[in-house]
């Protein structure tokens, strides 16, 4: 499934790099995000996910760079140089793990569409935590443009944003 969607990607979107949404929810413009380190862009442009369901995929192909103890967020350099951060719910490192499971670690070279984290969003949720997804390019600066798509329902592997050199 993911390889003709890998295809249209990569040959899509005016010829700029799509970055696929590592998770099935609701796009949700990054401002709209209830903390503002993300919501001001001070780590990179980008946009946000509300997840439907407990399960972060590979947005793109390439190598995990930092994949967190606690597991609530992971890292990775896309294969094309795109530098993505994937931070599952807002101040989330509180939780110290819990309702967390890491499927990949830091070297780990990755396909679009494998597993990188899975989490009980509900249990984040009763925990008081919001489960909002931001998903950033901490490198936006080597791209013209960093554009998100529009918001919305979104399956996992679909276009999340679109980088353009």
């Amino acid at each position: 499934m993911f390889g003709k969607l890998k295809e249209k990607l990569m040959g899509g979107a005016g010829g700029g790099m799509v970055i696929a949404s590592p998770v099935k929810g609701k796009i949700v413009p990054l401002s709209d995000v209830a903390d503002p380190t993300f919501a001001q862009g001070i780590l990179g442009q980008g946009a946000a996910v509300v997840p439907a369901e407990g399960r972060i995929t590979a947005p793109a192909d390439g190598t995990i760079d930092v994949m967190f103890d606690t597991g609530h967020a992971v890292s990775m350099t896309t294969d094309d140089g795109a530098e993505v951060l994937i931070h599952v719910g807002l101040d989330t490192v509180q939780l110290k793990g819990e309702h967390y499971k890491a499927c990949c670690k830091a070297g780990d070279k990755v396909k679009t569409g494998d597993t990188l984290i899975e989490f009980d969003p509900e249990a984040i949720k009763a925990a008081g935590y919001d489960i909002v997804t931001p998903v950033i390019i901490c490198n936006s600066d080597a791209y013209s443009a960093v554009k998100a798509a529009d918001p919305g329902p979104v399956e996992a592997g679909a276009p999340l944003l679109t980088l353009k050199k």
